[in-house]
């Protein structure tokens, strides 16, 4: 079966992306921006927030190994989809809970997804993530790739991603790469 996209975002890109890198099924991971307005923005640009770019995740996975639905409930174990426009420290439209939607059926498994979540209320709040069809995917600046894997030993890996991952690893131990 030919490998398909999903694309995330659930604050800083660097985070996430070090999420997804870790599951079996996914082959590719790459950072970026989208649902924006600017044509091909830099991260300065987004980081001001005023292009309407979200920090994403576009990711190829095969479907065989790892299904839309176990991706999205990574996602939503891996952030907080109860704050608007904010992970963390983070604040800004940029690092909005975000998902775009490549085809019907992974609008409708999303949209299924949050309902499951909320009618079982898996959180205290309302999940306020945001679900739209893809748009424009721009990349990321080169340093922006493989993040965390390059920098394991910065302040922003060791004190933020490393728990994030911690926690991830607790909770999809089967699901990660051997």
């Amino acid at each position: 079966m030919a490998l398909e996209k999903a694309t995330f975002g659930a604050g800083c890109f660097w985070c996430t992306e070090a999420v997804f890198q870790a599951l079996q099924g996914v082959s590719n991971v790459v950072s970026g921006y989208m649902g924006g307005e600017t044509p091909d923005p830099s991260y300065l640009d987004v980081c001001s927030g005023t292009t309407g770019h979200a920090e994403v995740i576009q990711l190829d996975y095969d479907p065989e190994i790892i299904s839309f639905e176990d991706l999205l409930l990574v996602f939503f174990k891996t952030h907080d989809p109860t704050t608007l426009n904010r992970q963390g420290n983070d604040t800004g439209t940029q690092y909005r809970s975000v998902i775009f939607f490549h085809n019907q059926e992974q609008k409708e498994a999303s949209l299924k997804m949050i309902d499951d979540l909320t009618k079982e209320l898996v959180y205290d709040k309302p999940i306020v993530t945001e679900i739209a069809p893809v748009t424009d995917f721009y990349r990321a600046e080169e340093y922006h790739q493989n993040y965390y894997i390059q920098n394991t030993a910065k302040p922003y890996c060791l004190f933020v991603i490393q728990p994030k991952l911690a926690k991830f690893t607790e909770s999809f131990r089967e699901k990660i790469m051997k």
